[in-house]
């Protein structure tokens, strides 16, 4: 019998605390496979005293014995998955045996990441925030047809690779945006001879080889739901498939393939750079949240924004991706809060709203829901036995207004602080 694949993914703006949970799931998985996304995600994860930020590996490479797949729907750049291999491999972990790449992924070159910085700076006060990594460059070559892929590294990549960047240079040039491209070249050409360490596949027949021979996948989304380019708050979203969807296109997976569907949201909410944020918090309660739950950007290092639980946004993530499980994480940054609050719908013009609009804008005001604060230090529980009451109310009140049973909760950053609920 076909095995089916699980998706794990982001319900609100990205950095839900995705890497950790990968880690603790992939002892009950064979393979574990990212789908879409580049290196301006990055994925954290604690154990053994140490910390660990992935950018473009998968989150099962800590355990030796499993299979990881980047796959076709990942843009990668081989400069930045170097110095992230190197780093692992310093620390212990040797990932070329375990380690397979799809032919199909496409290449971020330097100048992708030069055409980044020129649109942004085109923008002026319009900016997105995008992380600055090329990513959006890259996904529109590969739509316009104009990419270079990691199977080409294998045959005549020179020619290919001089007639991208020609063309890249010709619109900075019309730009008048001013560049070196040499220093970033030279480090970045290192990079794609590194890559031809590792396997090069065709990762859409080994995962649905693995499948048919009853292997089980987890499937690693990158970002959430809410930067997801055709679904999220657009124009501020990131430039791929962040929804269960993706995992289709990103790994090349039927539809019938997809078996549960792991979605993981914060207790509260944040987002890194602009767009809008119907519950942000401009006040010391926001400043609290920032400096409690430690929220810098992984991989730029920005202060993210911070307030309170968006269950209307919610609501949207999980019908849009078909979320059969619920993760909630840093339970244990909202511990101090005398009272916890959370929006259960909008008022827009005067009228009160339940549904996602199609441009979420600063007319949007939050109507809130408030509960008791548990008060009590969660990083020291070891079981829901012992979850305090008031926490326990604010679970049911969850699941009761989003419909779908919350199974795991995290109560601090290592992968031992993860309290696994019966349902």
């Amino acid at each position: 019998m076909t095995q089916k694949v699980d998706v794990l993914l982001g319900l609100q703006w990205g950095d839900e605390g995705k890497g950790k949970i990968v880690d603790v799931l992939t002892p009950r998985y064979d393979v574990v496979a990212r789908f879409q996304g580049g290196p301006n995600a990055g994925h954290t994860l604690e154990f053994n005293g140490e910390k660990y930020v992935l950018r473009s590996i998968p989150s099962g490479i800590f355990q030796g014995d499993k299979i990881n797949i980047i796959g076709n729907g990942v843009v990668l750049d081989p400069a930045l998955f170097r110095a992230e291999a190197e780093a692992l491999a310093k620390s212990g972990h040797d990932i070329t045996k375990r380690l397979y790449i799809s032919k199909k992924a496409h290449l971020i070159l330097p100048t992708h990441r030069l055409l980044d910085a020129a649109y942004e700076a085109a923008k002026g006060d319009s900016k997105v925030g995008t992380t600055g990594k090329g990513i959006g460059p890259t996904y529109t070559d590969k739509i316009s047809r104009n990419g270079l892929r990691v199977g080409d590294i294998l045959e005549n990549f020179e020619e290919k690779y001089q007639k991208a960047v020609a063309r890249h240079c010709q619109i900075l040039d019309s730009m008048n945006f001013e560049y070196n491209l040499q220093e970033a070249e030279a480090e970045w050409k290192e990079g794609v001879e590194f890559l031809k360490n590792f396997r090069m596949i065709d990762s859409e027949h080994l995962i649905n080889g693995l499948l048919k021979n009853e292997k089980s996948v987890l499937a690693e989304g990158a970002q959430g739901t809410m930067l997801d380019i055709d679904f999220g708050s657009y124009p501020f979203v990131t430039s791929s498939n962040t929804v269960c969807a993706g995992t289709c296109t990103g790994l090349g997976v039927a539809p019938n393939r997809i078996g549960e569907v792991f979605g993981i949201f914060k207790a509260y909410c944040t987002r890194v750079g602009s767009g809008p944020f119907p519950t942000e918090l401009f006040d010391a309660t926001g400043e609290k949240i920032c400096d409690l739950g430690h929220e810098f950007g992984s991989v730029t290092g920005r202060r993210r924004r911070c307030g309170w639980i968006d269950l209307v946004a919610l609501k949207y993530a999980i019908m849009v991706n078909g979320v059969t499980q619920l993760i909630m994480m840093k339970s244990d940054v909202l511990d101090t809060f005398e009272t916890i609050k959370a929006c259960v719908a909008y008022r827009i013009d005067g009228k009160e709203v339940t549904e996602f609009p199609f441009e979420a804008t600063d007319k949007i005001e939050p109507i809130y829901a408030e509960l008791d604060g548990w008060k009590m230090d969660m990083t020291k529980v070891q079981s829901a036995d012992e979850f305090p009451e008031e926490f326990n109310a604010y679970l049911a009140f969850l699941e009761n207004e989003l419909e779908v049973p919350i199974t795991i909760v995290s109560v601090g950053p290592d992968r031992e602080q993860t309290i696994l609920l019966q349902k």
